[in-house]
């Protein structure tokens, strides 16, 4: 078996960086935490920030490439508020297995607010925790995914190889994440809009500068691309596939567990 990216040399060297500020690896967990609270009601419109709106093209793409079908247990890590539960649970049908992970409290009530909002009164399971220690069983799950969740993630590799362990055999790992643009032109207009008008709306339409401001930074601490796609073979996956959206703003992972 490969080596996993936990016990790499330099496995989960974001763990010390929030944003572009150094700090303990507990520290950031914590911050993270206190980002969500604050962003938990404004989720929509952070989203809408971040991607200019396109999110929900973005996450149409991610939830269809699961292939949904109710025999295909799911496990939507830091998916709190439900958004790419609500999609699987809309093409699996009211029989599908959906258990919802989040790190933050705050983030789980709303999702299940919407959920009742949308009649879905049974099928899902609502717990909270750290995606390093997932308190699941091996071999559980036939998929799992993590939306717009890794990069807040504080040990990457850690969150990895708890995926695959909690995965059944020939269980798929998805990922959609803010990544790295690759053309010169756009990374410039993008850079340009993230640090200088995200946090400025967030200040305004949320009253929160700091935590969009971490935001934006922490897309460009994440790994790129193929450095993700490294790290989730370290991690014991096989088949990776790597799919740019708009260009690389965002990129979906997709990995097998044989």
């Amino acid at each position: 078996m490969k080596e996993t990216g936990a016990t790499m040399k330099d496995a989960n060297k974001e763990s010390e960086w929030f944003g572009y500020a150094k700090v303990k690896p507990e520290e950031k967990t914590k911050r993270v935490i206190n980002v969500f609270d604050s962003v938990a009601s404004n989720y929509d419109i952070m989203n809408d920030l971040m991607s200019g709106g396109i999110h929900r093209l973005w996450k149409n793409r991610f939830v269809g490439l699961m292939h949904p079908r109710a025999n295909k247990s799911l496990l939507d890590v830091a998916g709190g508020t439900g958004d790419i539960a609500f999609r699987y649970r809309a093409k699996a049908g009211t029989k599908a297995d959906i258990t919802v992970f989040d790190l933050n409290r705050e983030m789980l009530k709303v999702g299940k607010s919407r959920a009742i909002d949308r009649g879905y009164l049974k099928g899902f399971e609502w717990i909270d925790g750290n995606a390093e220690e997932l308190p699941f069983e091996d071999d559980r799950f036939g998929l799992y995914s993590i939306a717009f969740g890794l990069r807040n993630v504080t040990r990457i590799d850690n969150a990895l190889a708890e995926a695959f362990r909690v995965l059944k055999p020939g269980g798929q790992f998805f990922c959609l994440e803010f990544s790295h643009v690759k053309n010169d032109a756009l990374r410039k207009i993008y850079d340009a809009y993230s640090f200088s008008v995200i946090p400025k709306i967030g200040e305004l339409v949320a009253k929160d500068r700091d935590s969009y401001q971490y935001l934006v930074e922490s897309i460009r601490q994440f790994p790129k691309q193929s450095e993700l796609g490294e790290r989730m073979e370290d991690a014991g996956f096989e088949g990776v596939k790597i799919i740019d959206l708009s260009g690389g703003i965002a990129a979906i992972h997709i990995g097998t567990k044989l």
